[in-house]
């Protein structure tokens, strides 16, 4: 069960709203789907969907961030980190599917809900949107083209630092804050060889870490091991 509580979000006054999937939506598409949300707050931790249900709607993540993973041979298999402006479980309602995957909070998050039979009447009812879904699936489909070449062509020392990035990118100006389990799942390896290296990331004063929180402080280096120009 979720952690959660109700909070109050307004899609026509939410900033994230259109900075995100909602971007160059009509008004009153914007104010439909607000009309029929409930937004609340999931504690850190928090689980709402999970591989297997069937869902009953979509989740847009107003604040915060989520790991979409599956479970395999015993332990995690992060897919995804989404962060704020992100919509999940869209594409499990249109293949009419089981949801694929799992998702769970990795801190504080406010998440938007959209009942599923309210989602199909705005892709029904709403050229626009029906666009941006489309676009939104094919983007994401692009993007895991791309993890799994990235998977197949990389070493592990060269994931761990294009992981880095990423979630540097990600969180911006604060640190990365992630557990190192969760972050060797995002690599596609154990977490002793992750922390090994990121021993390794330190010395060369590349990263600094306290505690379990990362900053990258030599990204030209970085981009250099990773073959990234």
């Amino acid at each position: 069960m979720a952690d959660k509580k109700i909070v109050q979000t307004a899609c026509p006054t939410c900033k994230t709203v259109y900075s995100g999937i909602y971007t160059e939506l009509p008004s009153q598409d914007v104010d439909m789907l607000s009309a029929h949300q409930s937004c609340e707050l999931y504690k850190k931790g928090s689980s709402f969907f999970h591989e297997g249900s069937r869902p009953n709607g979509i989740f847009f993540i107003h604040k915060g961030k989520v790991k979409i993973y599956k479970h395999g041979d015993g332990r995690e298999q992060i897919i995804k980190i989404a962060k704020e402006g992100e919509l999940l479980g869209y594409r499990a309602i249109l293949a009419d599917e089981q949801f694929p995957v799992s998702a769970k909070t990795l801190e504080d998050c406010h998440l938007c809900f959209i009942p599923k039979h309210i989602f199909l009447e705005a892709l029904l009812g709403s050229p626009a949107f029906s666009q941006k879904i489309l676009k939104e699936a094919c983007r994401e489909l692009d993007l895991m083209t791309g993890v799994l070449t990235h998977m197949a062509q990389k070493t592990v020392h060269e994931r761990i630092v294009h992981t880095l990035l990423e979630l540097s990118d990600m969180y911006g100006e604060n640190p990365i804050n992630l557990k190192r389990e969760d972050m060797a799942g995002l690599v596609g390896t154990a977490t002793e060889t992750l922390i090994r290296f990121l021993s390794q990331l330190k010395e060369a004063g590349w990263i600094e870490i306290q505690g379990r929180k990362i900053r990258v402080v030599n990204k030209v280096e970085i981009k250099k091991f990773a073959k990234i120009y």
